[in-house]
């Protein structure tokens, strides 16, 4: 399991250090919250290796796709969904043989309602540490600076992670998220 998490993130590093630091901010936030959801030591060294290469599918992406300074369009966004299938394509190259973490990477981008990336599943069809790693994927994303907008603050992030639960995100794990003590809550962001 270490062997390809070391692998990849190097990989990232090398390709895209903003992807890199957003795969580390994601796998740290998993590491703070997985006592709050109940996960013995082995589901929480899955669940943090998971976050920290959820993304790793986008390092075969192509660089006008993965660094443009704009929003991308309707093609570009067609190949930019095909990063959780090459993640997970990836992974199990490398030899990764937890299905958990398996998971993560390849349902990382599914909805609550269906309407997500790349199989369309929906619900408790997809797996819970994929829907808990979507909430933090897209905390960390509305919270940092991009070339084409600037960040949300934590509590607009806050926000609307709570306005997209039943369509985007699982009530019960933005709850979990948006109920974390205090001082773990704004650790998060940063």
């Amino acid at each position: 399991m270490e062997n390809v998490l070391v692998s990849c993130l190097t990989r990232l590093l090398s390709k895209d250090k903003q992807l890199y630091e957003h795969c580390l901010r994601v796998g740290n936030m998993a590491k703070r919250i997985a006592p709050y959801l109940d996960f013995d030591d082995q589901q929480t060294r899955k669940f943090v290796i998971g976050c920290c290469i959820h993304d790793v599918g986008k390092m075969l992406l192509p660089d006008d796709i993965l660094n443009k300074s704009a929003p991308l369009n309707e093609e570009e966004w067609k190949v930019m969904r095909l990063h959780p299938l090459l993640g997970t394509q990836l992974i199990l190259r490398e030899g990764m043989l937890e299905q958990d973490i398996v998971d993560i990477v390849r349902f990382h981008h599914e909805r609550w309602d269906g309407q997500g990336y790349p199989f369309g599943i929906s619900g408790d069809k997809i797996p819970p540490m994929a829907r808990m790693c979507s909430i933090m994927d897209a905390f960390d994303s509305m919270i940092s600076d991009r070339p084409y907008r600037q960040g949300m603050s934590i509590q607009e992030a806050k926000e609307e992670l709570w306005r997209h639960i039943g369509t985007q995100f699982d009530l019960l794990y933005v709850e979990r998220f948006l109920h974390l003590p205090e001082d773990l809550s704004s650790a998060l962001g940063q």
